[in-house]
């Protein structure tokens, strides 16, 4: 309705313009007439009137209608002059025409600002991704598209059945809670069971980001906020879910002029209108993150987001029945062992099996394969965790390759003596489209906690790559290709000794904790750490120098091996 009345204002002045234009147009332009000629017709009495533009022209209208400009004698006694040879004398007026034309241009501009400045509000006042679409496949999910992660699934069934019959719940004087708090690593199924919820209540589902919050222009997102809320009691029932809330719910700065005004105002926004409105309205705010730990405390008060409920990777089992449903519509082939795949895709997040499940699919397809083998699944695990295999390795040095061999092969190496409950899929020295030059595969215990003596294993395995470089090329000729493991390392001991109070010096001591920055008594602890552990790696690979030789043979003949023929060279060390 306001575009058509747009269209018919911006059509009404075109017109306008237009015919102002043509009425301009026919009317007879004045032609030039010299002084001497004037006077001539003036005293022969042709002349109607004389309109006395300015100090430049004269405007002469004849009798015979036709119309002239003279120049102007600019004389004091001319105007008598004129009058007496009965000649109607005017000062110039304003053209009601050219007033008008005026007006309008002057209308156009200011229209015009105004289109701008409306759609400069647009952009701002506009609802991303919030405009209460409620569609049908985001509120058909239900809890049997969620595989795993029952703990968090068994914490919402009281919010759905709240939701569906509040009446049972303020009998007894119960409140529904505001908010509930999904946390976890990326791809674990916080989305979904959001969507979940709200599939599951049948009410409608307001989706948006943190992100779509976070404006130029301070106090958009406050607005925004209030304009979710607002559709949202529209439908009286509704499930908002806001993911990546931390991108307008981190702790707020001590110090005012050090804050964020913009991302301030919305999270005060947003905390404002979830103490605002009813328990018993049955609506639900959701939010996901992957770092509860930056969150505002006031948002996680109990009267604001009332549930913390974590959403982890999941175990074995949860694994195989998230392979299971993501396979359910693709042909597998009846000695595909998915129980295996599932021990094998440790830490590997749901988002991480989809994937898998997809890439097997596409390289079938690639095969024009009827079916989805084995191969494939082995082959789209390695692609999710490394990336495709480089084809041409023609331009590869074979200095390069005996460099990476002899890399790979110490971490297999240490991986077999430090942790042999460690499962070792596969040691490639192929390059990935990942920019890996190679990699070693090991798969670990699916263990609920890791423990002091783990952490310090998993950190020398992470070396040895470095160690191996080092004995074999000497500590001149070592190469870039450590630098991952070192950052990872590093990333290992810095938690040990400043996060998980592992360290008898230090002590039980969280340094994140208290928001300080890192002390160079710490830091030197670390770089000690690292250094005796480097050390002690290195020491383990010269002592056992043939196996390592065998294996980097081994590596170089046939680029990728196994587990078994790590587990045969190595014999009974092993046992």
């Amino acid at each position: 309705m306001k575009k058509s009345y747009i269209f018919i204002a911006v059509s009404i002045l075109v017109v306008l313009l237009i015919s102002i234009a043509g009425y301009q147009h026919f009317q007879p332009k004045p032609k030039d007439m010299n002084y001497t000629t004037f006077v001539s017709h003036l005293e022969e009495g042709k002349v109607q009137e004389i309109t006395i533009r300015n100090d430049a022209f004269l405007d002469v209208k004849m009798k015979d209608k036709s119309v002239f400009q003279v120049p102007n004698p600019q004389s004091e006694s001319m105007k008598e002059y004129f009058l007496l040879n009965e000649a109607t004398v005017t000062k110039s007026k304003v053209n009601p025409n050219m007033l008008l034309q005026v007006f309008l241009w002057v209308g156009v501009a200011v229209f015009a600002v105004f289109l701008l400045q409306k759609e400069r509000s647009k952009d701002k006042m506009e609802l991303v991704n919030a405009n209460g679409t409620e569609t049908k496949d985001e509120t058909s999910y239900t809890f049997d598209h969620v595989a795993g992660n029952d703990e968090a699934k068994d914490m919402v069934k009281d919010i759905i059945d709240f939701i569906k019959d509040p009446e049972k719940y303020s009998k007894l004087g119960a409140k529904m809670p505001r908010g509930i708090m999904l946390y976890g690593p990326p791809g674990t199924g916080k989305t979904l069971i959001a969507k979940a919820i709200a599939g599951e209540s049948g009410v409608p589902f307001y989706a948006v980001s943190g992100s779509d919050f976070i404006q130029m222009y301070v106090g958009v997102g406050a607005s925004r906020i209030r304009q979710l809320f607002k559709k949202a009691k529209k439908s009286q029932k509704a499930v908002i879910f806001i993911d990546e809330i931390d991108a307008i719910g981190k702790k707020r700065a001590d110090n005012p002029d050090q804050g964020n005004s913009e991302r301030d105002q919305t999270l005060n926004a947003l905390l404002t209108e979830m103490s605002g409105f009813s328990t018993n309205l049955g609506i639900v705010v959701v939010a996901a993150t992957n770092r509860v730990d930056t969150l505002d405390e006031a948002l996680l008060r109990p009267g604001r987001f009332d549930r913390l409920i974590e959403v982890g990777l999941p175990d074995v089992n949860a694994r195989r029945r998230i392979l299971g449903l993501h396979v359910q519509n693709k042909p597998l082939n009846n000695h595909v062992d998915l129980d295996q795949l599932a021990r094998d895709t440790v830490y590997f997040s749901g988002a991480m099996l989809e994937s898998l499940a997809n890439e097997a699919a596409i390289l079938a397809a690639n095969e024009n394969s009827t079916e989805i083998y084995q191969r494939h699944l082995n082959q789209a695990f390695y692609t999710v965790v490394a990336g495709s295999e480089k084809k041409d390795r023609s331009s590869i040095h074979k200095e390069d390759m005996e460099i990476t061999a002899y890399h790979e092969s110490g971490h297999a190496l240490a991986t077999k003596l430090l942790l042999p409950k460690n499962t070792i899929s596969k040691v490639t020295i192929i390059p990935s489209t990942k920019g890996y030059g190679g990699f070693n595969l090991s798969i670990p215990e699916d263990r609920l906690y890791r423990t002091k003596q783990n952490i310090l294993k998993d950190i020398k395995v992470l070396l040895a790559g470095r160690a191996a470089e080092e004995l074999i090329f000497g500590l001149d000729n070592i190469t870039t290709g450590a630098s991952n493991d070192i950052e990872r390392a590093s990333r290992h001991i810095k938690e040990y000794v400043m996060k998980l109070g592992m360290d008898s010096d230090i002590g039980l001591f969280n340094n994140d904790a208290v928001n300080m920055n890192a002390d160079p008594i710490i830091l030197e602890k670390c770089r000690e750490y690292i250094k005796e552990l480097y050390q002690e790696v290195k020491g383990l690979l010269n002592d056992n120098l043939d196996i390592l030789h065998a294996l980097t043979q081994k590596l170089m003949e046939k680029e990728t091996i196994g587990g078994d023929d790590i587990d045969i060279l190595l014999g009974s060390k092993i046992a």
